[in-house]
């Protein structure tokens, strides 16, 4: 089950293909992000949402909103999905699905993250959350429709 509006969403540390690891209470203090979980690199819905979030990045970037995409792929699968594609943002590897688990977004008895975007303010409180495992575009409209009427 997804986080419900206005729940503190969970502490992690993961892996990035910054070559650091992110903690989205140290990093991402004082800031609005979206964090979006995905199934798997290179596959067609997947890569659709990842090639959205890039190009709509500047949208994100003028409302101040960090992008971060999640999936169960290791760090060498996102640097070549992120280099491939040339996606501007940071994408985090939860090898073990515990943090997609802590966020209501892993799938029964596969290692694998469902579809969810949620968009978190600067207290990383739940602002909204899109899921729908086919629909990767309207993710990206749903968070920018939320952020422009907050505007």
């Amino acid at each position: 089950m997804a986080l419900a509006k206005g729940s503190k969403a969970p502490d992690f540390t993961l892996p990035g293909t910054s070559g650091k690891d992110f903690s989205l209470y140290t990093v991402m203090k004082g800031k609005p992000c979206v964090l979006y979980f995905y199934p798997k690199d290179f596959t067609s819905v997947c890569t659709a949402e990842a090639c959205g979030f890039r190009d709509h990045f500047e949208d994100f970037r003028d409302l101040d909103i960090t992008v971060l995409g999640i999936s169960t792929d290791d760090i060498a699968t996102h640097n070549r999905f992120k280099e491939q594609f040339n996606l501007p943002f940071e994408l985090l590897s939860d090898a073990d699905g515990s943090v997609s688990k802590l966020y209501g977004a892993k799938m029964p008895i596969l290692n694998m993250s469902k579809r969810i975007t949620y968009l978190l303010d600067g207290e990383q409180r739940v602002q909204s959350t899109f899921s729908d495992l086919f629909n990767a575009k309207k993710h990206i409209q749903s968070v920018l429709e939320e952020m422009k009427g907050k505007k």
